[in-house]
C-alpha cells in the first residue's frame, strides 16, 4: 500500500508493506543518492532490528553509523540533542547525507528535530517501529523535543523523504505499547471516521486486529495525510488531530512521563474532555460512554488519579492556544470533530 503526502516540492511517499524492513536498502536508494547514513534508534528496537538494517544498508555500499539511545520520553530533551550533534560531527555527516530514525515516536520526533536543525537541515527517512508512530507521529512533519514546562514545546515542521512502515515489526512490541498505539487509532475514528470507529468495535480479539493491521494503519495514515495537506502548519483543521492531547499531555507531564504512556494519556484525555463537553451540551449524550467502551475493549485506561486543577499550567501552555484563547478539540458526535475556542474555565 502506498500513499503520497502531496506538499508540492516537499511531497513524500508513505509505504505500508509487511516485510518492508528486508527491502530497506532498496527503498532508501529510491530517495537517497549520497554516501553516508546515520541511524538513530533506541536499545529496545536495536536489539531486534538495528544490526539488520545497518548491514542491509552497508551491503549496498553506504557508509553507516548507528547511535543507540535509552528508550522512553526522558530521552527527548536538549541534552540528548547536543550529544547527537556531536556524534554527527564525529561521523562528518554533511547536508548531502541522510539520517534514518528507526524507532517509535520518541526517536522519530527527536531524530527529525536533529535532522531539521543540524547544518540547517539534513534529509531524513522515518522508519517507525511502534504502532503509535506508524499511525500518527511519523506522518506530517512535526518534530521536536520536550522541555521542563511541557511536551513538544520546542520543534519544527520538517518532512521526511519517505515513511517506511512494516507492520510485521509490531510483533516484537510488548502488549502495553501495542495498546498505546491503539489509542491514536481510536482517535482517528472519533474525529473523522465514524465507520472506522465502529469497525474497531467489531474486532473480537487482538488476533483479528493483527490480521487487519495493514488496513488499520492505512486508514489512519490516509486521514492524517488528508488533514496535513489542507493545514500543514497546524493553524486550523490540523489541530483536530490533537483530540485528547491537551489533557493527555498534562497528565503525562504531571507524572513526569513515568506512569502513563502517551497513548494512555490520550485515552484518558479523550474520555475526560468528552464527558465535560457532554455536560455542557456540546456533544451528543452517550458519546463519552462509547469512547470508554472501546478504550476498555483495547485495554486502555479511561481515568487517572490526577485532578484537572493540577495540570492547568500545562493546559495553559498548550500549543493550540492562539491569541489568548484556549482551543480545545471536541466532537459533536462520533466522527465529527470541531475546534472550540474557550479559556481554562472550560475545565472547571
Amino acid at each position: 500500500m502506498e500513499l503520497i503526502v502531496d506538499l508540492k516540492e516537499r511531497s513524500y511517499p508513505i509505504l505500508i508493506e509487511k516485510g518492508l524492513i528486508n527491502k530497506v536498502a532498496y527503498e532508501v536508494q529510491k530517495v537517497f543518492k549520497g554516501e553516508k547514513i546515520f541511524i538513530l534508534t533506541d536499545e529496545n528496537v536495536n536489539s531486534f532490528y538495528g544490526e539488520k538494517v545497518m548491514s542491509l544498508l552497508q551491503d549496498v555500499g553506504y557508509e553507516v553509523k548507528k547511535l543507540v539511545l535509552k528508550p522512553g520520553e526522558e530521552t527527548k530533551n536538549y541534552r540528548c540533542v547536543e550529544g547527537i550533534y556531536n556524534e554527527l560531527l564525529d561521523f562528518k555527516l554533511t547536508r548531502s547525507d541522510l539520517i534514518i530514525t528507526l524507532g517509535g515516536g520518541v526517536i522519530g520526533d527527536l531524530g527529525g528535530f536533529v535532522a531539521s536543525t543540524f547544518l540547517r537541515g539534513v534529509d531524513f527517512i522515518q522508519f517507525p517501529t511502534s504502532l503509535l508512530a506508524q499511525v500518527d507521529s511519523s506522518v506530517g512533519g512535526k518534530v521536536g523535543v520536550d522541555i521542563a514546562r511541557g511536551k513538544n514545546l520546542v520543534g519544527s515542521f520538517y518532512h521526511p523523504k519517505a515513511v517506511l512502515i512494516d507492520p510485521e515489526v509490531l510483533n516484537t512490541l510488548k502488549p502495553r505499547f501495542f495498546n498505546d498505539g491503539m489509542a491514536e487509532v481510536i482517535k482517528y475514528g472519533c474525529i473523522k471516521d465514524k465507520e472506522f470507529f465502529y469497525e474497531l468495535k467489531k474486532y473480537k480479539n487482538k488476533e483479528e486486529v493483527i490480521n487487519n493491521i495493514s488496513t488499520i494503519i492505512h486508514s489512519c495514515c490516509r486521514i492524517k495525510r488528508n488533514v496535513v495537506e489542507k493545514d500543514e502548519k497546524d493553524k486550523g483543521d490540523r489541530m483536530l488531530l490533537n483530540f485528547g492531547h491537551t489533557l493527555g499531555h498534562g497528565i503525562e507531564q504531571y507524572y513526569e512521563y513515568k506512569k502513563h504512556t502517551h497513548g494512555e494519556g490520550v485515552a484518558i484525555g479523550m474520555y475526560a474532555i468528552t464527558k465535560i463537553s457532554e455536560a455542557k451540551g456540546l456533544t451528543k449524550v452517550g458519546t463519552a460512554e462509547e469512547i470508554k467502551e472501546l478504550l476498555v475493549q483495547y485495554e486502555l485506561p479511561f481515568e487517572t488519579d490526577v485532578k484537572i486543577a493540577n495540570i492547568m499550567e500545562a493546559i495553559s501552555l498548550d500549543k493550540k492556544n492562539i491569541d489568548g484563547k484556549l482551543n480545545v478539540i471536541l466532537i459533536k458526535e462520533m466522527g465529527e470533530s470541531f475546534i472550540y475556542k474557550t479559556d481554562t474555565r472550560f475545565f472547571n
